[in-house]
């Protein structure tokens, strides 16, 4: 099941690129096949057993015997709810697309081939299978951004794809050095018996390897200093681009960190749970008062994103249950609110031509649902109580500020909790520049969103709204999935 899920959309995209000439054709087939992967996550989450913290959906099969590398996929209670997040993502992705003229074929080939990287990242168990996906994902992202990006002299797009490009694969080049040092010291890529295994390092020592990889999901995440490619994509990124990066590819580096990093190497996450602690609060005290500073409303939320991460690293820092239990609802929660965020961007610009706030204002009247929905998905970005945001906030708080096991976690959680007051101003700020005060007279006939475009954003609202009035639905299943790396931490 779990490979029918990630290769479906591959196979959408040889079909989109193959059998289709016409865009209105392109755009229904890849509806189809995204909305089947969507279906298929739903009854993996219906038949997945929320009592059992062992990995389900086991797939394995020897692959490269003579290196001791498999096609090993499974789901647990960590990695579940990423699956569903990509997959709804999905659907998102190609229905805020539905007017994508230019190379359509291409465009939504490559989208499809975006999100079978994505969930072979987030099902694999096998280390260097994890890389391999990991890398794939690359690919479709510069192209996605560097031939439908915003062109001159509106953007940069070939420079931010190429900055984008940069940083990752940097990263992944430190990333692939510390998994092979862990593959020379324990002879395996299972990440299971990884989980198990005490590893005493060949080359390098434990922290180096720890840090080597941490490298990898630094970037990704992003963790400053390492963040400045994600503004200039954000920005320059076709709306779908921006759903799917800041929905789901900046979570690869969280999930990395928890599984991967906490899982594997828990005696130096307890080491160096201090710093981490410090990371996390200065991306959430940098990234909010450099998003108060934004002009372009898609680059205050890519900076916004930056705040909101450094709540997953606290909350991997924490070291206890609630705190790792709380990092990974984070990822969720911003997953479904940043999505709709820039789907509501995307739409606000295609219809007054503009994302600068000082040239916005008075919006509502003419947009009463884009600015209902923006409403909504900024109380919930500032952890309004009712929303997912602050499900997931209170839990990272609450795990963070009782932690037994890092020094001054006191002092981080309530930095931390100042992050939050700096969000409130800058969205509240934001909605009110954007949409109330005097009514501008270019924007008289400007349209509200219409039926199609009103789906997409509707859905995320729903999922906003449901995780936030019952947490319970997620939370049952992360618990789950972090117990066994919580035990590892704590022992």
């Amino acid at each position: 099941m779990l490979s029918a899920i990630i290769f479906l959309p591959l196979v959408g995209a040889v079909v989109v690129a193959s059998l289709f000439r016409d865009y209105r054709q392109v755009r229904l087939a890849a509806l189809a096949f995204v909305v089947a992967d969507f279906v298929l996550s739903l009854v993996l989450f219906g038949l997945f057993d929320r009592a059992s913290a062992d990995v389900q959906f086991v797939e394995r099969i020897r692959w490269i015997p003579s290196v001791n590398v498999q096609y090993f996929l499974g789901v647990d209670g960590l990695n579940l709810p990423m699956i569903m997040l990509t997959t709804l993502l999905g659907v998102v992705a190609v229905l805020v697309s539905w007017r994508i003229e230019v190379r359509p074929r291409e465009y939504y080939a490559w989208l499809l081939v975006l999100q079978t990287s994505v969930l072979g990242v987030f099902c694999s168990l096998d280390l260097l299978m994890f890389f391999l996906f990991w890398e794939l994902e690359l690919i479709p992202m510069f192209l996605l951004i560097a031939i439908w990006g915003s062109p001159p002299p509106l953007g940069r797009r070939e420079y931010s794809a190429m900055k984008f490009l940069t940083f990752t694969l940097l990263g992944s080049a430190f990333m692939l050095v510390g998994i092979l040092a862990l593959y020379f010291s324990t002879g395996t890529f299972d990440m299971l018996v990884l989980s198990q295994t005490t590893v005493r390092p060949v080359l390098f020592t434990l922290p180096a390897i720890f840090w080597l990889i941490f490298a990898g999901f630094a970037v990704k995440l992003p963790t400053i200093p390492l963040h400045t490619w994600l503004p200039d994509a954000h920005t320059d990124a076709p709306t779908a681009v921006s759903v799917i990066l800041a929905g789901v590819l900046l979570k690869m580096g969280g999930y990395g960190m928890i599984r991967v990093g906490a899982g594997i190497f828990p005696g130096v996450v307890r080491d160096f749970a201090w710093l981490l602690a410090l990371l996390a609060v200065v991306a959430v005290l940098y990234g909010a008062v450099v998003t108060l500073r934004q002009r372009d409303l898609k680059r205050l939320i890519a900076y916004s994103s930056v705040s909101h991460m450094g709540y997953v690293l606290l909350g991997i820092a924490a070291l206890n249950q609630v705190g790792l239990s709380g990092a990974s609802l984070q990822m969720f929660t911003h997953g479904t609110i940043t999505g709709l965020l820039f789907a509501l961007v995307g739409l606000l610009y295609d219809k007054a031509h503009t994302r600068q706030l000082p040239e916005l204002g008075g919006l509502v009247s003419r947009m009463p649902f884009i600015a209902v929905a923006m409403a909504i998905a900024g109380l919930a970005s500032l952890g309004l109580p009712g929303l997912s945001g602050f499900a997931a906030e209170f839990l990272v708080f609450t795990g963070a500020f009782s932690s037994p096991l890092l020094t001054g976690a006191q002092l981080y959680a309530i930095l931390g909790v100042v992050g939050i007051v700096i969000t409130a101003g800058y969205i509240l700020w934001m909605i009110q520049r954007a949409f109330f005060g005097p009514a501008r007279e270019e924007f008289g006939r400007v349209p509200d969103a219409t039926f199609l475009e009103g789906i997409p954003v509707a859905a995320l609202v729903i999922a906003t709204v449901v995780i936030g009035v019952y947490p319970a639905l997620l939370t049952d299943v992360i618990n789950m999935g972090v117990a066994p790396i919580v035990a590892r931490l704590l022992g």
